[in-house]
């Protein structure tokens, strides 16, 4: 159901822009808590939410710098307004935190990114394990400030930086074979509370074809700010797929596998009519139940701002048109 404002435009209730399942399981939550069951655990629940806003709440500089060049790669640099530190690493959607956008900043304190290692294998020539300081070091660093649209409806101009996947699917030099990438996350039930969730059958999983992995606006980002990523944001290293729409970006990735085949993402296998494969930004394709045409810009001019229209691939089409050449869109969504 949308609901009509005085001032003549739209906005959708909870229901609309959550997941159905995610947002069954919400409010099975908060019948449980307006019960009690949960009562003895509130007062932890509450002193862990004061340190985590009071975290989250300090900017930028309370992380590690990470330095980076200003990228010169074709379309790595949009001119829209970036949005707040404090939204970026405030409202997010890591499920592996919880279901709520401020879960992560309040649960991910938990996580722990060293050691941490990553590895690819599969249809290579020379499959490899790296150390997240071995990747650090892989290829130069880059700024790119790149838009971020959310298949919620929501979207964000973050500064991210990293590099391009490119670097680290040529270093183990696919073979011929190789058709698709599949991106694999860390599913710790003892660091990630919200394993606990049944939404998604775990780890989260993510894929793309090769081509679209070798594009050079396929990144994998190790910061944001100028600084490292924080937890919420999919430390110590998340994708970055800025004409998709943002679960394609999958975080805190522990595995990287060349294959030839298509794989299947999470996504897909809890809601295959919702979520397709290429999960492009196409405001003329909506999603079962809700439209796709037009999106807000976190921390714009309040909750009720008017809304702005959608791109065609997110505003990177004369960058990454060229892949989808000849393929019917509705079809393939």
């Amino acid at each position: 159901m949308l609901i009509k404002t005085d001032q003549g435009f739209e906005h959708p209730t909870p229901s609309d822009i959550t997941p159905r399942a995610v947002f069954e399981q919400r409010r099975g939550l908060l019948k449980t808590l307006a019960a009690g069951a949960a009562g003895p655990s509130l007062a932890l629940w509450a002193a862990r939410d004061a340190r985590a806003q009071a975290a989250t709440t300090a900017g930028p500089g309370r992380l590690p710098k990470l330095a980076a060049q200003r990228s010169t790669v074709e379309g790595a640099v949009v001119m829209d307004k970036l949005t707040a530190y404090e939204h970026v690493t405030g409202y997010n959607n890591f499920y592996e935190f919880g279901l709520e956008k401020n879960d992560p900043a309040r649960l991910a304190h938990t996580l722990r990114t060293r050691p941490w290692t990553v590895t690819v294998e599969g249809e290579c020539t020379k499959p490899r394990t790296f150390g997240i300081e071995d990747l650090l070091k892989l290829a130069p660093m880059e700024e790119r400030i790149y838009r971020l649209r959310c298949v919620e409806g929501w979207s964000m101009v973050v500064p991210w930086v990293g590099y391009s996947v490119s670097n680290i699917l040529r270093a183990v030099e696919p073979t011929g074979k190789a058709k698709f990438v599949e991106f694999i996350t860390l599913a710790d039930r003892t660091q990630m509370p919200g394993l606990r969730s049944s939404v998604l059958d775990w780890p989260y999983k993510e894929g793309l074809r090769l081509d679209e992995a070798m594009h050079p606006l396929t990144l994998m980002a190790f910061g944001l700010y100028g600084e490292v990523l924080p937890n919420q944001n999919g430390a110590p290293l998340r994708l970055v797929v800025p004409w998709k729409y943002g679960f394609k970006s999958a975080k805190s990735i522990v595995k990287i596998r060349l294959l030839e085949r298509q794989p299947r993402s999470s996504w897909e296998e809890s809601a295959a009519s919702e979520y397709g494969f290429y999960s492009n930004v196409n405001p003329q394709v909506d999603h079962p139940r809700w439209s796709q045409a037009t999106e807000r810009r976190i921390g714009e001019d309040g909750v009720f701002q008017r809304k702005r229209p959608t791109l065609m691939f997110n505003g990177y089409e004369a960058q990454v048109g060229q892949l989808y050449a000849g393929m019917d869109l509705r079809k393939f969504y």
